[in-house]
């Protein structure tokens, strides 16, 4: 039986007891609205027992039918199947039948506890933990872990990972059941690491670094909710598409507390997906350009009025470029934040006139705050200084590095004329494209150099308000629950953080650290990548420096994982072959499973590879019933895109660099060799043969790629 069928079976299976509990929902729903409206008829009684009795039984069931409402998503999201034959769901409230037999057992409730802190090494009585992704009342996906295959019945089926951990634990011979313990036990020591200081994960690819990323964010959840839901856990991935991808294998845990970004979409505001060249990313990634940005925010502005003149009781009062520039200087020292001080800049133009107006004896000439106040009475005045020095975005100034006259004199002396010129190009595209994912970074850098003019501090809304002098009953408890709703509430560019966890980590720049770094300030890290997965061409030791500063001097935890469980052997040897060529003494992991099946390697003319690339993705979508990668070049995403338009939705088309992370069935990989141009090519096309767990094949115009 195919891997999808057993998959839909046993999806099914789920779907009906997720069916039993809505029904369920639907009538305790019904019940507390009934029981709402009987309490609101108990006022026609009359007497103030009537009344109290009122206000306590409308209130209890308003809270009851609310409780009911909001935890209506993704009710259900667990299931253990425990050593002594029970069956336990968990979900975000507990739920019973009629005839008082649990349905779901409410995540908090010790019952559950095992959910969350059961592991292979000691699973606490569970033979198979289930984690259940829903869309409303219908369940898309299931992801097993056999934590005690000793104990589990025949017949017990195994979806996902745990099912490739299974059958090799059933595998004949002492050695795989020793590989299984050795994987499993590998990440359970990672997860289980120490919740302050840094945890740094490394292994290659099929090892299970990112499972042990989101295991370790729910871990920490559970292990002190009260610190990690409160103050919140970061998870930050190198695309969107692998934020999509990780975003259904995080188990819910009953609200919102993580959040997932992209370094493309770390800053509010922005979704970038557009990708650098190596090199560009390398220059924009370099520390140096903080240099070069904070001459650019403490410029002129382009096209900004150079000269002031004023007819103030018939005197001419004129400030000239020099003089406007000497002020913006004194104004705007080193250090300063250009948003921050704009009113020192406006009180020093009020300083220069004064001092003009006095020199020049002007008639009726009143005190100096009085002048002030005439001249900002003034249209014309209001609209100069808005001009000369306008509350500023950090897009606004990135932009300015388009003028070639501008990034020369902001980059001179800082990069080299090479650097320069291939960095014009990339910014020419600012505006008509949008910022690319190495661009972010440099934004945030500016909105940290530039700072922010002040806000009006909000009023925190009072939950329990009906209207003036009139408050709704509420206990402790409720007050206490509405305290950490308004906690959990954060602000658009939230900063303060629990927990960071940045996956693939080994592409991070050393500007991305600084951007990651300033929403990690006071929390606990796990740091999970692979070095030689790394696309960073730059200065490896800037690299390092950039992110000790980011980690501080918290204690660390290091651990690496060294079983390859998802590639084939077959496949991972190709994969090994590439990245040895630049790097011969590279500590690899052992894969550990065989297909049997090779890797086919495809040569075709340019004119012929459109048909070819869609004939193998045909082939292979005959032959698996999971997920198709397409692998292409950067630049060719989209006319490979176009190859493989209308094929069923379970291919999936990704550049080098957005296959990061991901995991697919099969894989067909065009232009191998337009790839592996550089070294940090190799890295790429390693990691990019080393996405497939069943087949791969390979198909070019240069058939010399493979060493």
């Amino acid at each position: 039986m195919s891997d999808t069928t057993v998959l839909q079976q046993e999806i099914a299976v789920e779907q009906q007891h997720v069916d039993r509990v809505y029904a369920r929902l639907a009538e305790l729903r019904r019940d507390a609205s009934r029981a709402e409206k009987e309490g609101y008829r108990l006022a026609g009684v009359g007497t103030f027992g009537a009344l109290v009795e009122r206000d306590a039984m409308v209130f209890h069931a308003a809270r009851r039918r609310h409780a009911l409402d909001t935890e209506y998503e993704g009710l259900v999201f667990g299931r253990l199947d425990l050593k002594t034959g029970a069956t336990h769901y968990v979900g975000r409230m507990g739920i019973r039948d009629d005839g008082s037999k649990p349905l779901v057992v409410d995540w908090r409730a010790p019952a559950a506890a095992a959910f969350y802190r059961a592991t292979a090494a000691e699973p606490l009585g569970v033979v198979r933990r289930r984690m259940i992704q829903s869309s409303r009342e219908r369940v898309i996906g299931i992801e097993d872990d056999l934590l005690d295959p000793d104990a589990a019945p025949d017949g017990m089926r195994v979806v996902g990972d745990g099912a490739l951990l299974a059958s090799l634990a059933k595998a004949t011979g002492r050695g795989m059941r020793d590989i299984v313990a050795t994987i499993q036990r590998e990440q359970d020591e990672a997860i289980r690491s120490p919740a302050s200081g840094v945890t740094i994960v490394t292994g290659g690819p099929g090892t299970g670094k990112t499972a042990v990323a989101l295991h370790r964010a729910a871990y920490l959840l559970y292990s002190d909710r009260s610190r990690f839901a409160g103050g919140g856990i970061l998870v930050v991935g190198p695309s969107g598409v692998f934020v999509e991808y990780i975003a259904t294998v995080l188990p819910s845990l009953g609200e919102e507390t993580a959040t997932l970004r992209s370094l493309g979409s770390l800053v509010p505001g922005y979704d970038a997906t557009r990708v650098d060249s190596g090199e560009v990313a390398a220059i924009k990634g370099s520390l140096r350009m903080r240099r070069v940005l904070e001459r650019a925010s403490h410029d002129a502005v382009p096209g900004a009025p150079t000269e002031l003149r004023l007819l103030y009781r018939g005197t001419l009062l004129r400030l000239d470029a020099n003089a406007l520039d000497r002020i913006r200087r004194s104004a705007l020292p080193r250090g300063a934040r250009r948003n921050e001080v704009r009113g020192h800049g406006f009180d020093r133009v009020f300083d220069a006139l004064w001092a003009q107006a006095r020199e020049a004896r002007v008639s009726g000439l009143p005190e100096k705050k009085e002048f002030e106040s005439e001249l900002a009475d003034r249209t014309d005045f209001r609209e100069f200084l808005k001009a000369w020095w306008p509350r500023f975005t950090p897009m606004r100034v990135l932009r300015w590095l388009a003028d070639p006259g501008r990034l020369r004199a902001y980059a001179n002396g800082v990069l080299s004329r090479d650097e320069i010129a291939a960095l014009q190009g990339s910014f020419d595209a600012l505006a008509e494209h949008g910022p690319t994912i190495s661009d972010v970074a440099l934004l945030d850098e500016l909105d940290e150099l530039m700072g922010r003019p002040r806000q009006p501090q909000r009023k925190t809304k009072n939950p329990f308000h009906v209207r003036d002098g009139i408050q709704e009953v509420s206990t402790y408890a409720d007050r206490q629950a509405a305290a950490r709703a308004q906690q959990v509430r954060r602000e658009e560019d939230y900063r303060e953080f629990a927990h960071v966890v940045v996956d693939e980590s080994q592409d991070v720049t050393p500007m991305q650290w600084r951007m990651i770094g300033r929403r990690g300030q006071y929390a606990s890290w796990t740091i999970v990548g692979d070095p030689a997965q790394t696309a960073w061409s730059g200065d490896p030791e800037e690299l390092d420096r950039a992110r000790d500063r980011a980690l501080g001097t918290r204690k660390r935890n290091s651990y690496a994982l060294t079983t390859n469980y998802r590639n084939s052997s077959e496949i991972f040897e190709v994969a090994a072959r590439v990245i040895r060529t630049i790097m011969p003494d590279l500590p690899l992991p052992s894969a550990v499973r065989s297909t049997g099946v090779e890797p086919a390697d495809v040569t075709v003319t340019t004119g012929g590879l459109p048909e070819a690339v869609r004939e193998l993705t045909e082939k292979h979508l005959a032959e698996v019933d999971g997920t198709i990668g397409v692998i292409m070049p950067v630049p060719r995403h989209d006319e490979v895109a176009g190859w493989v338009a209308g094929l069923p939705e379970r291919v999936q088309v990704v550049t080098a660099l957005e296959a990061k992370g991901m995991e697919y069935d099969a894989v067909v990989l065009v232009e191998p060799a337009q790839i592996a141009i550089d070294p940090a090519g190799v890295r790429t096309l390693y990691v990019a043969l080393s996405r497939a767990t069943q087949r791969l094949t390979t198909v070019g115009t240069n058939p010399g790629w493979l060493p």
